[in-house]
């Protein structure tokens, strides 16, 4: 158990590589297709059971060294050039893993009947791609990170290209084009960095934690401010960077759709609280005005724009670049109260969007259509998916017991509590009305009213294995909206660190407790 609990970061990490093993070795035969669909859900459930133990022996003293990172593990890798293998992870990333695992585990468990052909890759691209986006939640060394950051293209990039729409290779492409953009650029600011440091300490590393010490001048940081934004914002995606995010979630698979909207995106948001904002304080004051029009316009433009929409995935392709647009908010204000909000807006996001693809895709799986004008008085004949589609609804829009509204609370809470931003609360509370709007007009129009369509009046309602998938999204909803100190208390300890580095004494911290009194 010592040696699993020393490692359990690599075991999480590498874990969804047994299920490419075992689907590339399994011999073909009449029932291939039926096992490697056995395999991959398997191993994805168990690659979620796995990273469960990093919330039980968090806060115990044997997993933390002395910069508060827990489950380090350190090791020279490329010595000529500075590089470490260095996982280690805190209450942010702790957050975003068992996301990862658990929605990893849906998005491969509700595609049981939706791929049918080149089942095997399909399979092991998804599982290469869990291995990419823990591995970014992981890594403390920028080369290594980086590694990751790109892992996750080329699966992605498949997973869309292959098993998606019409449309497939032009939205796979662009999806391509946009983030390598993103990536070269981030790579020039972290070569920037890496060159600095050397000529500063005499010393070649990688080590983010080594920057995040490390004194920058303002003139180079603001370069390469502007070189990580891009990358981040691609990823994220703000406006105006967002164009390619809607042409990926229309064309790829319900289970793409998921995990682009529910953890991909996140790439960007963390890598902003990870990097951006404690490495380059000086930058981050300095274009918070412009970070800030940026946000509020993705919050406004994202809404309007999905108000407009007659197809139900696009409608809900553009509430993310809406909500994601309220996420930045509270993250680039860097308020104790509001980064905290946007961090967990971040875990909402990926709860409520994730689900409403799942909603999305389950009702196209039986139709293969998704225009709205199609459908019309379902909860009539499918009052359990009527049901779910009504929670996650309310979720998306932050009705109070649910986890939206947690987050968005405290992100207006936390930009009021800054005299020289307050105004800007205003922007936010607008793209909650906004949201609400475009999110109940679509349920009515699905839901509510007669029948019109007879093709729609034999529809199933959702089977078994269907509502397994909503069943822990629906839990999680209630949970934080109920309960959020349980999330909550993760975060406190990293958002003062990042707050403390980019406001210096300005606001209270928020209360942690030691690991020995917890």
């Amino acid at each position: 158990m010592e040696f699993f609990m020393a490692n359990i970061l690599n075991f999480v990490c590498y874990f969804p590589l047994v299920g490419v093993v075992l689907i590339m070795l399994w011999p073909k035969g009449k029932e291939h297709e039926t096992a490697v669909k056995w395999i991959a859900n398997l191993v994805a459930f168990i690659g979620f059971l796995i990273s469960l133990p990093l919330i039980t022996q968090f806060n115990n003293p044997a997993f933390i060294d002395m910069t508060g990172m827990r489950y380090v593990i350190r090791t020279n890798w490329i010595d000529a050039l500075g590089v470490q293998y260095y996982f280690g992870i805190d209450g942010i990333s702790l957050l975003l893993i068992l996301l990862t695992t658990l929605l990893g585990f849906l998005s491969i468990l509700s595609s049981w009947n939706a791929i049918t052909e080149r089942v095997s890759e399909y399979y092991c691209y998804f599982l290469i791609l869990q291995v990419g986006m823990l591995g970014v939640f992981m890594a403390l060394d920028f080369f290594l990170f980086y590694v990751f950051w790109e892992v996750m293209l080329v699966p992605m990039y498949f997973i869309i290209g292959i098993w998606g729409g019409p449309r497939k290779l032009y939205a796979a492409i662009k999806f391509f084009l946009y983030t390598l953009l993103g990536s070269v650029l981030l790579l020039l600011g972290i070569l920037a960095l890496y060159f600095y440091q050397h000529s500063v300490t005499g010393t070649w590393s990688f080590d983010v934690l080594g920057f995040q010490n490390l004194e920058i001048p303002f003139n180079l940081q603001w370069w390469i401010f502007l070189a990580f934004f891009v990358g981040f914002a691609i990823k994220v995606p703000m406006f105006p960077f967002h164009t390619w995010l809607p042409d990926a979630h229309v064309e790829a698979p319900t289970a793409g759709s998921v995990i682009l909207a529910a953890m991909l995106l996140k790439m960007g948001t963390y890598g902003f609280v990870r990097f951006s904002l404690p490495i380059l304080p000086q930058a981050t004051i300095h274009f918070l005005p412009w970070l800030l029009v940026l946000s509020v316009i993705g919050i406004i433009y994202g809404a309007l724009v999905a108000m407009m929409q007659k197809d139900m995935k696009k409608l809900v392709a553009y509430s993310s670049v809406s909500h994601l647009g309220f996420c930045m908010l509270g993250v680039f204000i860097a308020t104790p109260v509001a980064l905290e909000g946007g961090i967990l807006q971040m875990l909402n996001h990926g709860i409520s969007t994730g689900a409403l693809f799942l909603i999305v895709g389950i009702i196209y799986e039986r139709r293969h259509t998704r225009l709205i004008s199609e459908y019309g008085g379902l909860s009539h004949v499918m009052p359990v998916y009527a049901t779910v589609f009504m929670i996650m609804t309310m979720s998306s829009i932050g009705l109070p017991t649910l986890n939206g509204f947690i987050g968005e609370f405290m992100i207006l809470q936390g930009v009021f509590a800054d005299p020289d931003y307050r105004s800007w609360a205003i922007f936010g509370a607008a793209g909650i009305v906004l949201g609400a709007a475009y999110m109940l007009w679509l349920y009515q129009r699905v839901m509510f009213g007669t029948i019109e369509k007879d093709e729609n009046r034999t529809l199933p309602d959702l089977t078994l294995r269907e509502f397994a998938t909503f069943a822990p999204l629906i839990v999680l909803a209630f949970w934080i909206g109920l309960y959020p100190r349980t999330f909550l208390e993760y975060l406190h300890e990293p958002v003062n660190q990042v707050v403390e580095k980019v406001r210096p004494g300005e606001f209270m911290p928020l209360p942690v407790q030691s690991a020995e009194t917890k």
